[in-house]
């Protein structure tokens, strides 16, 4: 057997989108680069949805990984040093767009940001507070922050508003946006950010309860597309367990769906819901824009189930990809909040958010990513079928946190099988379309890769994953070896 180990170097280039890493292999003479640039090329040109329908492209149609993190309160609670420290340690790790909020939940127009100031006049969408002079104001800092990460070759996804401003709930405030102040504060948003790398995401973690809350969603969406000319994604992010599909799916502006499978733990009941809006017509990308984060309590019952850890987040990455997902979101659960001593905690987070960057979730997801940019990326499908279902199923392909999912090249270059734990399954090679199959183990958590031997196309092999362990996934990768291509998660240096 041969083991392809990884050693991750990180290199400033004059264009900051491509970062470089060096493979180095076993065998002396031979190494492999990864050339990880941000998929869209420089973050200024625009990114479109693949003629397919599935996935998410540049203008030129090269694929755009969507792999975002969770950063909900980056314009409220962050200074400029602190968002630095942030963009340039997730754009080190392979990230490519940072989900962040204008309004944002936590007392987003009454809590000053770090300079003191406010997004709004008398709280209202359609008056920002805008003041003249350089970073004099609260959008200021947005656009200090909205062109980091440009510098970074990181796109925004940007949420207008979180959906406590628009959605009418017992108890709370009144919500401050109206049809006719959502699509004027649309329109300023969409003017303001016509030439930025912007994704849209309206919603904020509220179901539309009513037509009056649709039609200031779909006014919101009208102002944006109005301000910026129809540049920019539009998607919608739901509440947990729900995706923009249940309200917005047949709607023109929802370019892509967005789930929110929520902090559980299980496949069955939510993971699984991706793989339903893949088969939805008319036909659009899919993504979860919220999965269970890092260090998150399991189904907010921390008494009884604990918190999450760096497994509990890979699993759903390779279910969501595999299930049919365009890309991919990881958060923690400091970091969505950006919490450190000093301030409210919401739900219990564990460690300040300048420490939990570095907690390894988060840098376990580029191996997920760099896996499938190994292959050819545009013609994958899900396909479950790869798996030989045991007598006892609830074994293999597996429920709960045991699930096993898989898909492949829909012409049969290859096949990938996410394996959650060491147990032993079986695979039908006549998926593949050629032979010899040649089969490789993908180690999850560090993105090495290990050649295991050839196979005939043909009639059902046993896997059994390398080491036993419950908590240590792997992904058997098997590929046409016509197709030359190199180990999972490595691409060979032109």
């Amino acid at each position: 057997m041969k083991t392809i180990p990884t050693r991750l170097v990180a290199v400033r280039c004059t264009n900051t989108s491509i970062a470089l890493f060096r493979w180095a292999c076993a065998a002396p003479a031979i190494a492999y680069i990864l050339i990880l640039n941000q998929i869209s090329a420089p973050a200024a040109s625009l990114l479109r949805v693949s003629d397919n329908h599935r996935y998410i492209v540049a203008e030129d149609g090269k694929p755009f990984f969507y792999l975002a993190d969770t950063a909900w309160e980056l314009f409220h609670r962050l200074n400029r040093e602190e968002a630095d420290r942030y963009l340039e340690n997730r754009a080190r790790l392979g990230f490519t767009v940072i989900q962040a909020v204008a309004l944002a939940e936590l007392d987003g127009l009454g809590d000053a940001n770090a300079y003191g100031h406010r997004p709004l006049i008398e709280r209202r969408p359609d008056r920002p507070d805008v003041k003249e002079g350089p970073a004099n104001d609260y959008w200021d800092h947005v656009d200090y922050i909205v062109d980091r990460a440009k510098s970074l070759g990181l796109w925004i996804g940007f949420l207008p508003t979180w959906g406590d401003k628009w959605h009418a709930r017992q108890g709370a405030p009144p919500p401050v946006f109206t049809p006719a102040n959502a699509e004027a504060y649309g329109l300023w948003l969409g003017r303001r950010y016509r030439d930025k790398p912007i994704i849209w995401i309206l919603g904020g973690d509220r179901p539309v309860s009513t037509d009056e809350e649709k039609g200031v969603l779909r006014a919101l969406a009208r102002g944006l597309q109005q301000g910026d000319q129809g540049r920019h994604l539009l998607t919608f992010h739901p509440p947990g367990g729900q995706g923009s599909s249940q309200w917005f799916h047949s709607d023109d502006w929802l370019d892509f769906n967005m789930r929110q499978n929520g902090h559980v733990i299980e496949f069955t009941g939510r993971y699984d819901q991706t793989r339903k809006d893949y088969d939805r017509t008319p036909i659009k990308p899919v993504i979860d824009g919220e999965p269970v984060y890092e260090d998150h309590p399991i189904s907010f019952r921390p008494g009884e189930l604990g918190h999450t850890t760096a497994a509990d987040v890979r699993r759903p990455i390779y279910w969501d990809l595999f299930s049919g997902a365009c890309g991919h979101t990881y958060g923690h659960h400091s970091v969505w909040q950006m919490w450190q001593p000093g301030r409210r905690p919401i739900n219990g987070p564990l460690l300040p958010w300048h420490e939990a960057i570095h907690q390894p979730g988060a840098a376990q997801m580029q191996y997920a990513r760099r896996l499938l940019e190994s292959r050819p990326f545009l013609t994958r499908i899900p396909d479950d079928a790869v798996i030989v279902a045991e007598e006892v199923a609830t074994s293999i392909p597996g429920a709960g946190t045991r699930r096993f999912v898989a898909t492949r090249d829909e012409k049969g270059a290859y096949a990938m099988v996410y394996a959650p734990l060491s147990r032993t399954f079986r695979v039908r090679l006549d998926k593949i379309a050629g032979e010899p199959v040649q089969a490789w183990w993908f180690n999850p958590r560090n993105g090495t890769a290990t050649a295991i031997g050839s196979f005939p196309n043909r009639g059902i092999q046993a896997f059994t994953p390398p080491t036993p362990g419950e908590l240590l996934d792997w992904v058997l990768v098997l590929d046409d070896s016509r197709q030359s291509f190199p180990p999972p998660g490595a691409a060979p240096l032109p």
